[in-house]
């Protein structure tokens, strides 16, 4: 049986993944420990503390977050709830939540239930 897709959402063809479309996207920054989706964009606002835009997106480029990975957040630390820790496509990554702020995710529908 095949199903039906959500209506606002992509097929990322090479990534064989769905990705939400932007209504339905939040930072990353202000998701809770245990969230899960998938990356839709990375949307970095301007330059912070000296470091480029450009600088900070090609950073979190190079550490995998790219569109259609998967990410997890795993701990919050103590101290206002940063850093965290962010598991993308398998790999645990550390962020600040201001650099977590330009990565817009999308949960993920747990759609695929398993019957007995």
């Amino acid at each position: 049986m095949i199903e039906a897709l959500p209506k606002a959402a992509t097929i990322m063809p090479d990534f064989d993944t769905i990705i939400p479309d932007a209504a339905e996207t939040t930072p990353l920054g202000l998701a809770q420990r245990g969230f899960s989706g998938r990356v839709s964009a990375i949307m970095v606002d301007g330059d912070h503390l000296g470091v480029s835009a450009v600088e900070i997106e090609r950073r979190l480029l190079e550490l995998g977050i790219v569109e259609g990975a998967s990410v997890q957040i795993l701990h919050e630390g103590p101290i206002g709830r940063d850093p965290i820790a962010v598991r993308v496509n398998g790999t645990t990554i550390a962020l600040r939540r201001r650099e977590a702020m330009a990565i817009m995710v999308g949960a993920l529908e747990r759609a695929a239930k398993t019957t007995a």
